[in-house]
């Protein structure tokens, strides 16, 4: 039985039984809300999302602890890299933020530019409003997410972002005006 949503403590659990179980180094990204349970701007999500970098021959032994861990602890785990839907953005991987070790895996905070726009491609209104989240805690800035995406934009086809690019531009408006109607001194 999976419990209906998780915690810091729920992610804490799986992160150091996750380092005990899986005795080989890699690295390991926590992904859109899991971050944000993980730096207590949320109480929970209903799964812990993350993205992995585990050698190839480690790959198999790590989704069989993943998946033990899961029924054990009772939680949904949803592994997706933000590369996996959209193009990254240039230096995506300085930016994600370090979390610890868990014994051989560092654990960070996946690219929160990268996340975003991520969320933004998917444009549920619980992703804008998790978009809204980091531009809050100033883990974003509209500035940097107006550059990063300029140099983006030319890679966005169909088949890259799975839209039409002007889809995108459409939802990334969209989320600009919600930031700036949540933001009333922005406005002046």
């Amino acid at each position: 039985m999976t419990r209906a949503y998780l915690n810091r403590a729920a992610i804490d659990e799986f992160l150091t039984r996750l380092g005990a179980a899986f005795a080989r180094p890699g690295r390991l990204y926590l992904v859109g809300e899991t971050t944000q349970v993980y730096e207590a701007w949320r109480e929970r999500t209903p799964r812990l999302e993350f993205a992995a970098e585990i050698a190839p021959d480690g790959r198999a032994a790590f989704a069989e602890v993943i998946g033990h861990l899961q029924a054990q602890i009772g939680i949904e785990v949803f592994e997706e890299s933000p590369g996996d839907v959209i193009p990254l953005p240039v230096g995506h991987r300085a930016r994600a933020r370090s979390i610890g070790k868990f014994g051989e895996l560092r654990v960070y905070h996946f690219d929160p530019y990268s996340v975003a726009f991520r969320l933004i491609a998917r444009g549920d209104d619980p992703d804008y409003h998790a978009v809204i989240a980091f531009l809050q805690h100033g883990w974003l800035t509209v500035n940097e997410l107006n550059a990063l995406l300029a140099d983006l934009l030319p890679q966005f086809t169909n088949e890259t972002i799975q839209q039409d690019p002007a889809e995108f531009r459409r939802k990334y408006k969209g989320l600009l005006q919600m930031w700036r109607a949540a933001r009333p001194e922005a406005a002046r």
